[in-house]
């Protein structure tokens, strides 16, 4: 599940299977030249320590305008701000937890766990699904067992595996690899959800029924991956001999005293009641509860109030009332730097990513289901710990979670960027940069490498020097300006978002945003958006016209008196050519059907109905050797010098044709392999 904004942010995030698909095809939803592997090398070995504490403010030492944070401040700050947000988002309730100095500073539910029943949302008796922030339970153990001499986060993952994976490049992949998104792995979808708890698989099934493509060497090109995750679960649960389900609640959830915790499903029955109800918006009915398949990377139900035990341990070494989950040191290992795409970028640390942002190293992470969307963040340096939930993806283009968060550091971290030095290249630069981009995280190899085509992040250059990317908005809608501050180094104009630019050992040019779990590469000229989209969008208008005008035309014949003078030769090929049409255009609304069909019946992304999808790809290989057809007319036409527009249309269609052959192909949409 992957967030509404900032190209999905998940991008971070648990990618709904219902949202790869819908706006990979209908529209687009939720973002490889490697990046240089000695970068990576060094500091995985060496991972760069956090930056050193700061004490903690006072109110002598606080930035101008900064709010005292306490639970009365913040709290009239958040009564202010949620219930509009959660109207104007039709949002139907959320929870929030503030922890500080090791206690809960603050804790309250927001509207409704159940808009039907009126149930208000409780911070301490309400569970949430927090999507992908469960992974942060998954990585904690993994360093358990690190630091039990059980597992090496610099060893081949295959020494702990019961099957192989393949060796598609020298450098084997690693748990360091896998817990900074660096194993390579690309983009799945299918059965990351199921339909319902019946068709929930054991863990080692899954991960050998649905190991992806390698893409990328391990340790050079971030690619945010659910599956390596649920594959790091699967590696937990051997090596300690526990259930994964079993090993969280005995070393996390237990000592910490998170009772109502849970990564089981379905649910237990003493938590069912707790479960608050998911939504689209809150204007519409509740939907069922999500099953993730790949449960160790976001399966996870929790209240506020027992997230805010996670929260505090690990802002104080991983130490809570007591129980100590991990080694002091481990905690600090954990949360340092591990691998940057630039050194003045934003780094994975193991699980955790940072995020500075007003003045603070902040590490955190982000999760989402279809329905659940939340943010975890820590300021370490502060011991300040942030946690919410909301129950709705909301009606807004802007995620909530973002201005909230930001709008909270604001207050009490109020903080002015330094001034932009001029740079003497920035027009040129500007130019440089601008282009379509391909997110690293993404299908390379399967049918939906069509996400692609259609959720290319463009970079373009604005009047005055500046630069915008498409997907990256303001709170009014409008894509942010930045300046650049240094060598192809860009800051948000009246802001702190930073976009830059480097390039990778191809010379292609890589873009690096502050979210670290991914990257953007240049599109290379086949597989460009800007020629693809147009180019099939006037194919299906040529198809569609061609389709119509046939009965017209012989309507308006009829009626004149001017029938068709065609041998019947010229009669079954002309056919064939309007035939072609209609197949390729069959094919294009049964495929872009057969994935809406998730939306309500998440089930169909299985492969159960592989045949199915076999069946439609077989209407398109219809169309695509009727492709003949429209070619071999064409030239017919032009060879016997028929009436000019006659040959313009044919040439026309045939033309159409080819472009939906290049299509297909280049975006694998008749791949023989429906593992996606």
């Amino acid at each position: 599940m992957i967030t509404r904004s900032r190209f999905d942010r998940v991008v971070c995030t648990l990618p709904s299977p219902r949202k790869v698909a819908l706006a990979a095809l209908l529209t687009f939803f939720c973002l490889p030249v490697p990046i240089s592997a000695a970068q990576g090398e060094g500091k995985g070995k060496n991972p760069e320590p956090a930056a050193p504490p700061q004490k903690p403010m006072s109110a002598a030492t606080a930035p101008a305008g900064a709010h005292e944070m306490t639970a009365d401040d913040v709290g009239a700050f958040l009564d202010g701000v949620m219930p509009l947000q959660l109207r104007r988002e039709d949002i139907a309730g959320a929870v929030i937890v503030v922890v500080k100095d090791g206690k809960i500073l603050f804790a309250k539910g927001y509207g409704y766990a159940n808009v039907e029943k009126r149930i208000p949302v409780s911070a301490d008796g309400t569970l949430f699904r927090p999507g992908s922030i469960s992974k942060l339970f998954n990585w904690t153990s993994i360093l358990q067992q690190v630091q039990q001499g059980k597992l090496d986060l610099d060893r081949d993952v295959n020494d702990y595996l019961d099957f192989k994976i393949p060796p598609t490049f020298p450098k084997p992949i690693t748990l360091r690899d896998i817990m900074t998104h660096t194993a390579g792995f690309e983009e799945t979808a299918q059965e990351l959800f199921v339909a319902d708890a019946a068709h929930l698989t054991p863990l080692g099934d899954y991960v050998k029924a649905h190991l992806p493509e390698r893409i990328f060497p391990p340790f050079t090109t971030p690619a945010y991956s659910n599956y390596a995750t649920t594959l790091a679960g699967y590696i937990l649960q051997r090596v300690s001999g526990e259930s994964f389900d079993d090993y969280i609640d005995n070393h996390i959830f237990h000592p910490l005293g998170m009772m109502h915790c849970t990564f089981r499903q379905p649910l237990p029955d003493a938590l069912k009641p707790l479960m608050s109800e998911g939504y689209r918006v809150a204007s519409q009915p509740a939907k069922p509860f999500e099953f993730v398949e790949a449960f160790p990377a976001g399966s996870s139900s929790v209240t506020g109030t027992d997230m805010a035990r996670f929260m505090i341990a690990h802002l104080q070494d991983a130490q809570y009332e007591g129980a100590q989950i991990l080694l002091p040191e481990t905690a600090r290992m954990m949360h340092s730097r591990q691998f940057s795409n630039l050194p003045d970028m934003n780094s994975m640390a193991l699980g955790f990513y940072e995020e500075t942002r007003n003045g603070h190293r902040i590490i955190g992470h982000a999760g989402d289901t279809d329905y659940f969307h939340s943010d975890l963040h820590l300021v370490l340096d502060q011991q300040v710990g942030f946690f919410v939930s909301y129950n709705s993806a909301g009606k807004g283009e802007i995620s909530p979670r973002d201005a909230l968060w930001h709008a909270f550091l604001d207050r009490y971290y109020p903080y002015e960027p330094p001034p932009a030095a001029a740079v003497a290249n920035a027009a040129e630069d500007a130019r440089l940069v601008s282009g379509r981009y391909l997110s690293s995280r993404r299908a390379q190899t399967t049918v939906l490498k069509v996400l692609n085509a259609l959720g290319e992040p463009k970079v373009f250059a604005n009047a005055g020097d500046t630069i915008s990317v498409d997907a990256l908005k303001d709170l009014n809608g409008e894509p942010k300006k930045f300046q650049e501050i240094g060598p192809l180094m860009f800051r948000e104009v009246h802001g702190q978002e930073r976009v830059a630019f480097k390039r990778d050992d191809a010379g292609q040019l890589v873009m690096v945003i502050d979210y670290p779990f991914f990257v953007f590469q240049r599109s290379p000229g086949a597989e460009n958006g800007a020629f693809n989209v147009p180019m099939i969008v006037v194919a299906i208008a040529i198809f569609v016209l061609t389709l119509l005008l046939w009965p017209v035309g012989a309507l308006l014949r009829k009626h004149y008196g001017h029938p068709l003078n065609l041998t019947p030769q010229q009669r079954r090929l002309r056919l064939i050519v309007r035939l072609t049409c209609l197949l390729d255009l069959v094919f294009l609304v049964l495929f872009v059907g057969f994935f809406a069909m998730a939306e309500k019946d998440i089930g169909i992304l299985s492969p159960r109905f592989n045949p199915l999808l076999r069946t439609i790809q077989f209407v398109g290989w219809l169309g695509l050797l009727g492709t003949l057809a429209a070619l071999y007319a064409a030239w017919q036409s032009w060879k016997e010098r028929h009436w000019w527009l006659s040959r313009l249309g044919d040439t026309l269609i045939a033309v159409s044709c080819l472009g939906f052959v290049w299509f297909v192909f280049v975006w694998n949409m008749l791949h023989w392999s429906l593992r996606y």
